[in-house]
């Protein structure tokens, strides 16, 4: 017999997703532990597994999920064809449908390029307190993307307005959002992208107590900081409106001491999600209050939301407090990590679906 841990590992189906099949009837093991709970499968049933982790990485539905496994070890093998025919001809009409999308989407932007004014501008001037130039590019320094397809996000986003520095990275799973003040900047509206490497050689400056000074020329950015100085060339993007993507205030808020915290993340239960590649912790707000983890089978709570934990942890270490406060709308709603003391830094996680 196979432990559902052995079948996970050998089968490429997460534990989470075997036991999502057990209670859909799709893949039910061979004996449960009735004291424990815990499932057990015979040797046999691996073959099954692994044709069923064929056709879920494959997009089929459920319901012909279930005549392909019970037709599969038939002699008449015409239903499974059928079945697996019918589905990649859906897939085909659904790619070919996605790409007229696209197609016209992208007829759509080019339009919209010619009429839109970038906030990119010539000249900036000002002078901004070095430690909160710092603070802020700690608080979403972590957020940055790294990946190549996408050059506009894998930057630090300074977007300048009035009296005050917005400095915004986001990699589409999480974004963060920090605030400074400056000085100086008597102009409209401007943003410009600084790439990370150049924004950690600001951060590296700006640890003193004096001013600092930050220019834009044309496409080059410069900080200033006693006698030295971090300058490089802006990336040529635009950054998405970060500012349709904020959260409003979550209905369930808790306040979370940052250590005990951790401590339970790090300790606490964990699931892998779809791909098996990252831990995720299932939260929940009591009524009270109060954080809990939600345990692994835990399945009957419609308020209980995933979240990538190496993910929390970072925004945790980020938000720079031994309080911060946590807020959840809904299993599909991004989570808030807010200051309690400072509502212009904080940070949200996407949620990740779960299974059951």
């Amino acid at each position: 017999m196979r432990s559902i841990g052995e079948m996970a590992r050998d089968s490429g189906l997460g534990v989470s997703a075997l036991r999502f099949y057990d209670r859909a009837g799709v893949l039910v093991p061979a004996w449960v532990d009735p004291v424990s709970g815990y499932r057990w499968y015979e040797p046999g049933q691996l073959e099954e597994a692994r044709l069923l982790a064929r056709v879920r990485r494959a997009g089929m539905p459920l319901a012909d999920i279930r005549l392909v496994l019970a037709s599969w070890s038939g002699t008449d093998t015409d239903l499974v064809r059928k079945l697996l025919t019918a589905h990649l001809r859906r897939l085909e009409q659904g790619l070919s449908d996605a790409r007229n999308e696209f197609s016209a989407l992208r007829a759509l932007l080019d339009q919209r390029e010619n009429l839109m004014t970038s906030l990119r501008v010539a000249t900036v001037r000002l002078t901004i307190a070095a430690p909160e130039l710092g603070a802020a590019l700690d608080t979403v320094r972590f957020a940055a993307s790294t990946d190549p397809e996408l050059l506009m996000l894998g930057g630090v986003l300074f977007d300048i307005e009035g009296e005050n520095l917005h400095v915004v990275a986001t990699d589409r799973y999480r974004l963060a959002v920090a605030r400074a003040a400056v000085d100086g900047h008597d102009g409209g509206r401007a943003q410009v992208i600084v790439p990370t490497p150049l924004a950690d050689a600001m951060r590296a400056l700006a640890h003193g107590e004096g001013p600092a000074r930050l220019s834009v020329d044309g496409d080059r950015v410069t900080l200033e900081a006693g006698d030295r100085q971090a300058a490089g060339r802006c990336l040529d993007h635009d950054f998405p409106d970060y500012r349709r993507l904020l959260p409003q205030t979550g209905d369930r808020r808790a306040l979370v001491e940052v250590a005990d915290f951790r401590e339970a993340l790090e300790t606490g239960p964990v699931r892998r999600d779809e791909t098996g590649t990252h831990d995720l912790s299932v939260l929940r707000v009591t009524d009270d209050g109060t954080v809990v983890l939600c345990p692994d089978g835990d399945a009957g709570d419609p308020d209980r939301v995933a979240v990538n934990r190496e993910f929390l942890l970072d925004a945790l270490a980020a938000g720079g407090r031994d309080r911060l406060v946590l807020e959840l709308t809904a299993p599909t709603a991004p989570i808030a990590i807010r200051r309690p003391d400072d509502e212009s830094g904080f940070s949200i996680l996407m949620p990740v679906r779960l299974e059951d």
